[in-house]
């Protein structure tokens, strides 16, 4: 009997850290696949709004083939790991995998290219509207091709890397940059407002849906 609880103990010493191996894989593999699904489906929006277009099938194309792509970068990055957690730092952001830096550098693209294009647009007495959509299609594929060239070739990339990161300690929001742990600002939070309605005797409470754009956390 103490042979065979020896053997079970022994058994599990060298499952673990395969279980452990294979969750680290498990977990860049998706994070890479929905960044990859983020990124195809912005990239199909900047394809609708350069073709002022309001068929979705861009965004249909883009989710199918950013998931493809999301799949693809996972297992580059397992590769290069091993199977560890990875460290990406780009030339911008640091990330836990490469299509995050891809992510954001598409996302940076689309806001410097909306900002620049609109302030032509009002030097020439233009609708800003045609500035803001054509200057984001036209700077998120900029961005997205900066953000390729940006994960292969400038960054750095560090394997078996212990994150020290928390999330109490970050801005929410889809997106979140923190920088030295003492700033963060998270883009697109989604959130619930509730408000107090108060007239003569009444007081009434609603709970709204909202989203918040920006939200800036510091920490002292």
């Amino acid at each position: 009997m103490q042979n065979k609880l020896i053997g079970f103990f022994l058994l599990i010493a060298l499952l673990v850290p395969a279980t452990q191996s294979k969750a680290q894989t498990v977990e860049i593999l998706a994070g890479n696949t929905l960044n990859g699904a983020l990124n195809g489906t912005l990239l199909g929006g900047a394809s609708m709004a350069l073709t002022n277009s309001d068929d979705f099938y861009p965004l249909q194309v883009g989710l199918g083939l950013g998931t493809l792509y999301g799949i693809g970068m996972g297992a580059f990055d397992v590769v290069q790991g091993g199977g560890k957690p990875v460290l990406v730092s780009g030339l911008f952001n640091d990330g836990n995998n490469s299509s995050i830096i891809v992510l954001l550098d598409t996302f940076y693209g689309a806001a410097a290219g909306s900002i620049i294009v609109t302030s032509v647009m009002l030097v020439a007495n233009e609708p800003l509207l045609d500035g803001l959509q054509y200057g984001a299609g036209i700077g998120a594929f900029v961005g997205f091709g900066f953000g390729v060239f940006d994960t292969f070739f400038l960054s750095e990339r560090m394997t078996g890397f212990a994150s020290n990161y928390s999330p109490g300690n970050t801005a929410n929001g889809l997106m979140a940059l923190n920088f030295d742990d003492q700033y963060s600002v998270g883009l697109i939070n989604p959130t619930v407002y509730q408000t107090l309605d108060i007239s003569g005797n009444n007081i009434s409470s609603s709970i709204n849906a909202g989203v918040d754009l920006v939200h800036v956390r510091v920490n002292f």
